[in-house]
């Protein structure tokens, strides 16, 4: 069963190769560069997580509790690097992160195939939106937050998600139509946790908040949609059960 996971993985990292092969066709060298070590890089942090989650889940907890450690790292440093301005937003925007880390803390102890099931979602919408919103993107939806955020990319990254939701099924034991609601709640709750972090970073005037992942930025800048996913499927577990 991890081998066929894997292979589906695999397939889904050719199709984005060839997807960034034509985004990258007409940039030039040094964006190239920095565009494949952004796709390098990503694919190390899936490979990772994928291993930490089916080989011995108590290390995705571990790598939970570190994620969401440097993440309120990167929050406090950017407060401090701009003289502590806007505290008040700075306090709201961290009880918001308290509550979506525990969702997310609670999210890495729960069944390990429930786990794997969200984890591949997250990162097919990841990944797909923004190759569908970089060859396709045309209509901006936060242009002052999240300038590179499109309908498209959004679009087109939801519907290739929420359809592996039908691939991937089997590892919650649940009929096609209970897993594609769960997909698609983990896609609105990622997308919303993807433009908290962008807000954030505009409130402060930075691009990044670090430069900890190369090509990527800060953790937050990376995992800020597990995040608010992982806390999205944590919460429908153990008090909605939709």
């Amino acid at each position: 069963m991890i081998r066929v996971i894997y292979f589906i993985i695999l397939s889904y990292f050719i199709l984005g190769a060839v997807g960034f092969f034509f985004i990258n066709r007409k940039k030039g060298a040094d964006e190239k560069r920095k565009s494949w070590i952004k796709y390098i890089t990503y694919a190390i942090i899936i490979h990772i997580l994928f291993f930490s989650i089916v080989i011995n889940p108590f290390v995705f907890r571990v790598l939970a509790v570190f994620i969401t450690g440097v993440g309120f790292y990167e929050l406090f440093r950017l407060l401090q690097k701009s003289g502590r301005t806007a505290l008040r937003f700075f306090l709201f925007s961290m009880v918001v992160y308290v509550l979506l880390s525990f969702g997310f803390l609670l999210f890495s102890g729960l069944d390990k195939g429930l786990i794997l099931f969200s984890f591949l979602i997250l990162s097919v919408f990841d990944s797909f939106s923004q190759i569908t919103g970089q060859l396709w993107g045309r209509r901006k939806i936060f242009p002052k937050i999240s300038p590179q955020k499109t309908w498209e990319g959004a679009i087109g990254g939801g519907l290739v998600a929420v359809l592996s939701a039908l691939l991937f099924d089997f590892l919650i034991d649940r009929p096609g139509l209970r897993a594609v609601q769960l997909a698609a709640g983990i896609v609105v709750f990622a997308f919303a946790g993807d433009i908290l972090a962008s807000y954030y970073k505009r409130k402060y005037n930075v691009k990044d908040l670090s430069s900890l992942i190369p090509g990527h930025g800060g953790f937050l800048d990376r995992f800020d949609s597990l995040i608010a996913g992982g806390a999205w499927v944590a919460c429908n577990e153990l008090f909605l059960n939709l």
